[in-house]
């Protein structure tokens, strides 16, 4: 297969000093790690221990050391800019010195036939009568009151307040009791069954409820298995909806809002507000995804993989802010991280062909950020944050970072400009 010319292998040789010191701090480290009769931990002379374990022991240690020297020497006399992180190969290695390989891949030629007069059309936003009143609605049930039915029967919607424990072939298993839990009929925050059995009964009932756990229920001895729960209904509440009177306008505390008209315009708003950002986010997909299509690059798998570790570690914080490992999601939805890294795969691609194009267009429109401008624009962010500005740009990843931010959004609004 013929070498990409991209992709560029820079030979690099430490010896003399540097491998020197580099050998001396590897025997430091492992002469702690051997036991030779006669000497106490970590005190064996170092001509012994070459004698007895061999110097060989001590070359792959002390590559560790100079790596980064030799990969700062590489960069240095290569003037190769990096766009993933390099392989590594050992050359050769002995006493005097090592020679090590470093396969650099620098950012591929991207050629973009056209990103101007592509005619990608921004759709119009509507906001609907039907959206309007389903939102109100919302607003009512959110607001709405639990008032304890007296002498009732538990109905579809009221919050039934009840003991239950569970138990399979007979035994109580783990999670399956709980006192006073307060469940709204209905909802489906129970196993399919459970809540269609308690419609109908009395306060103060007890009975015998019979339901099959799902196939895919996260815990494994209880997939697809019969259980009997004994359930008392302690109390029974109903909710009373609201009405659109003084009172609920009050407890929403919307400013201008007093009436049913002003309220269906501060829906209307909030609605078109959330439709235009979406909007927008669609119409820049729409304008990335028709440049995609006009052009060309060959796209190295490793900025791919790079991209696709980066995702799958925001994925991972998302689902950490609800609790939730890695291990259990893949547990929960049946699936492996082979099968997320593959579904992730094409999300990554794009972004970074997206990223390369737009970093093109900023070179083919002479797209330039000032210092003034960065440091503006660092200024907002870290006041927004509300944090200091040299701590915000260390977090941020320095001014270059935030110049590169407003260079590709500056390069967006020109493609927007370019497709009117």
């Amino acid at each position: 297969m013929a070498k990409k010319e991209n992709v560029h292998v820079v030979n690099v040789k430490i010896e003399g000093e540097s491998w020197k010191k580099a050998l001396d701090k590897a025997f430091t480290e492992e002469v702690q790690k051997v036991n030779v009769d006669g000497f106490r931990k970590g005190k064996v002379p170092r001509d012994i221990f070459e004698k007895r374990f061999g110097k060989e022991r001590l070359y792959i240690p002390a590559v560790d050391h100079v790596i980064n020297e030799a990969y700062m020497k590489a960069l240095d006399e290569s003037k190769f800019i990096p766009v993933v992180q390099p392989k590594l190969e050992i050359k050769s290695v002995d006493d005097s010195g090592v020679e090590l390989a470093f396969t650099i891949t620098t950012k591929p030629e991207v050629v973009i036939k056209k990103y101007k007069g592509l005619k990608v059309q921004k759709q119009e936003v509507e906001v609907t009568k039907e959206e309007i009143e389903h939102e109100i609605h919302h607003i009512l049930e959110r607001y709405s009151e639990l008032k304890v039915k007296e002498n009732g029967i538990v109905a579809n919607g009221d919050v039934a307040i009840i003991d239950f424990e569970g138990k399979k072939d007979g035994v109580a298993f783990e999670g399956g009791k709980a006192t006073n839990y307060e469940l709204e009929i209905g909802s489906g925050a129970f196993i399919p069954g459970f809540e269609e059995q308690l419609i109908g009964m009395h306060q103060n009932e007890e009975k015998e409820i019979e339901v099959t756990f799902p196939s895919e229920y996260p815990v494994e001895e209880l997939k697809g298995a019969k259980a009997t729960f004994t359930v008392k209904v302690n109390e029974i509440k109903e909710k009373i909806e609201r009405e659109l009177d003084d009172e609920l306008f009050a407890d929403l505390a919307m400013e201008g809002v007093n009436d049913r008209q002003s309220l269906e315009e501060e829906i209307k708003a909030n609605i078109s507000a959330h439709k235009e950002m979406d909007n927008e986010n669609k119409y820049i997909d729409d304008l990335l995804e028709a440049v995609g299509k006009n052009t060309e690059v060959d796209i190295p798998e490793e900025m791919v993989e790079e991209e696709v570790d980066r995702l799958l570690h925001r994925f991972e914080d998302q689902i950490k802010m609800q609790g939730i490992t890695l291990d259990l999601y893949y547990q929960f939805a049946h699936t492996t991280e082979k099968d997320l890294r593959n579904d992730l795969e094409k999300e990554a691609y794009n972004h970074v062909l997206y990223r390369l194009m737009l970093e093109e267009i900023a070179h083919l429109e002479k797209v330039e950020i000032s210092d003034e401008d960065a440091n503006k624009e660092a200024d907002t962010l870290a006041e927004k944050y509300q944090m200091p500005k040299d701590e915000f740009l260390k977090m941020f990843g320095g001014i270059e970072m935030i110049k590169y931010d407003l260079e590709i959004r500056k390069v967006i609004e020109l493609l927007k400009e370019f497709n009117k």
